[in-house]
């Protein structure tokens, strides 16, 4: 099974030990699915780990383990443009969408309730579901 996380859920994982995105991403470290990320995402993970109010409750050296853990995800290189008529609230976000698509993956989750990917529903085969929806129902 592949699985895109969204930023936001792989940094919640790293900030809150007990949450739902830290089941999520130790359920990824057992290899319970496949996860689908790309440069884009890896290069925004670094972006964000450096933004001052992430600094202050996450340490640099757990955002580069993150990083250094998902060489071993599906990496896609190039990302297509997203097919006609397909966008999101927030441009930014995106390449979420583009992930899904191009790697193929049955799912996509995200805690952002305000970019307009969650109220899709689905892109291409990926069910689009928030944490607590996704642990329900698949882990």
């Amino acid at each position: 099974m592949r699985v895109v996380l969204d930023t936001n859920v792989l940094l919640a994982a790293l900030i809150s030990p007990y949450g739902l995105p830290e089941t999520i991403y130790r359920a990824w470290l057992a290899r319970r699915f496949l996860l689908v990320t790309s440069t884009t995402q890896l290069d925004e993970i670094r972006r964000a780990s450096r933004y001052p109010k992430l600094k202050a409750i996450l340490p640099p050296h757990r955002a580069g383990t993150l990083v250094n853990q998902m060489q071993r995800a599906v990496v896609l290189q190039d990302l297509p443009a997203l097919p006609e008529g397909m966008a999101t609230d927030d441009p930014d976000d995106a390449f979420l969408l583009a992930m899904a698509l191009a790697g193929e993956a049955e799912f996509l989750v995200t805690g952002d309730r305000r970019a307009g990917v969650l109220e899709r529903g689905s892109v291409g085969r990926a069910r689009i579901l928030l944490p607590a929806a996704f642990c329900a129902q698949v882990l």
